[in-house]
Parts: structure tokens; sequence; C-alpha cells
């Protein structure tokens, strides 16, 4: 009678610049989600692992997902490895302009940094160069954020500044857009927002009647807390639809 979508925003995103479809350009959660399923001791991960092991690695992207493929290639025994982060350095404090209770952009260390690796900001990757079909390393270049007349600042390439690194591992790991449209969906011909998820109409109900959405699903990629969350409030809002009052309780 009621049906609750929750099935996470795993879509990644992608990198399409030349030298992409080379062999050892992986996306971020394939290298993490293989390597979980070795330490479970899951029957046949090992085929599946996503080795860093002895290898020069770059991970592409600085958030949490970034972080884990950082600490995890260490682990392996990588020979080197680099981060690369388009946007610039944050500051260590909070800023000025993100008062409290702001969620404040600074710079954050977790445990998996503290491991090791060299950390670089406002950097592109612009193409991948290969040898027998396997990538050997990555060209980038620096980066500016320049704001004219109080617009959206827009990205500049810094002349001169090309850089070529090795790289026999890299690890996409800049962020999701969206849930996975798969066939589940396209029966439900959902609609969604303009971030590719799942919209919803009213508090967590779809346009279509008993069809909801909770989770990443619901709100784009975002914290294990906000999922909890969400999922009880959607639990309420089901239990409202199908009895007309409910005694769960009210979240925030």
């Amino acid at each position: 009678d009621a049906v609750v979508l929750a099935g996470g925003s795993e879509k990644p995103r992608d990198l399409p610049v030349p030298g992409r479809e080379l062999d050892g350009v992986h996306f971020a959660m394939d290298f993490l989600r293989a390597n979980s399923r070795r330490v479970q001791g899951v029957p046949g991960a090992e085929d599946e692992l996503i080795s860093a092991a002895g290898k020069h690695v770059v991970v592409i992207g600085g958030g949490d997902t970034g972080s884990d493929c950082i600490g995890t290639s260490i682990r392996h025994g990588c020979k080197s490895l680099v981060n690369f982060e388009l946007l610039p350095q944050p500051p260590v404090d909070r800023p000025e302009f993100q008062p409290w209770p702001y969620w404040p952009m600074r710079l954050r260390t977790s445990s998996s940094h503290e491991e090791g690796g060299d950390r670089h900001w406002s950097i592109l990757a612009q193409s991948f160069n290969g040898e027998n079909g396997r990538v050997r390393s990555v060209v980038t270049v620096d980066v500016e954020f320049t704001a004219r007349n109080g617009a959206r600042p827009e990205m500049q390439v810094i002349a001169g500044s090309e850089r070529e690194w090795p790289a026999e591992l890299v690890l996409l790991a800049m962020g999701f857009t969206g849930s996975e449209q798969g066939p589940l969906l396209a029966q439900f011909d959902l609609n969604l927002d303009e971030r590719s998820n799942l919209s919803t109409v009213a508090p967590y109900a779809t346009a279509r009647p008993g069809l909801f959405a909770a989770g990443d699903a619901r709100r784009g990629q975002s914290l294990i807390v906000w999922a909890i969350a969400e999922g009880r409030e959607a639990a309420r809002q089901v239990d409202l639809y199908l009895m007309g009052q409910t005694d769960l309780p009210e979240i925030g």
C-alpha cells in the first residue's frame, strides 16, 4: 500500500577528458566497495579488488570519499599518493561570512590525511596519458576563481601552469549526481529535481500517491545521520498516509 524509495545517490560524477577510457582510471566507490568486500571476507572479493599496492596513486576530489581513498591506498602500500581538489584551499578557522549556525567551509584533515599523501588545491586534471592501454600519468593545470560585479566566481586557467604527474591508479572522487536511473525509477515515472534527486511535493511524498522518497535519494549525497533522520520522518509520513494518524514522534 506504500513504498519508500531510499536507494541512495550513487551515480558518480565523471571526468570526460582525453584518456578517461584507460585501464587504471576508476570511480572511487568501485575501489572502496571492492576493498570493503575483501575486508569482510566476501567469497570472490579478492578477484574484484582494485589494488593500489606499489603504484603511483592520484585521487581527484577532496571530500570524504576522497579521504577514504587516500587511507585505503596507503594501507594497500602505494608507492606515492597525491590528492587534487579543484577549489582553493579553505581557511583553517571558520570564515567570517559563515557565522554559527551556518556550516563552515574550513580546512578539514581526517585521520586518513594524517596517514600520508600530498594534497593540492586549485588544480584541474585535463587529460590522462597512457601506455599499452594503461594510465601512466595525469596532466593538470592550476586554476583560480574570480568574481566580477558580484557574479558567481568563474574559473580561469593559469597560463604556463601545466604539470604532469605519474599515475598508475587514478580514483575519481568528485561527488555524486543523483540516483541511478534504472528500470525501477523508470517504471514509476518519477519527477526529478534540478540536481537529479527524487522530487517530493509534500513531506517525503512524491507526486504518485503511496510513493515516498527519503535519504540521499531525496536530498542528494549527505551524511548518514541525515539518512537516519529522514528514514524516521518518512516512516511517520507513511503511517499518517495509511492510518490517518500516527503515534510516531516528529523529528526536528
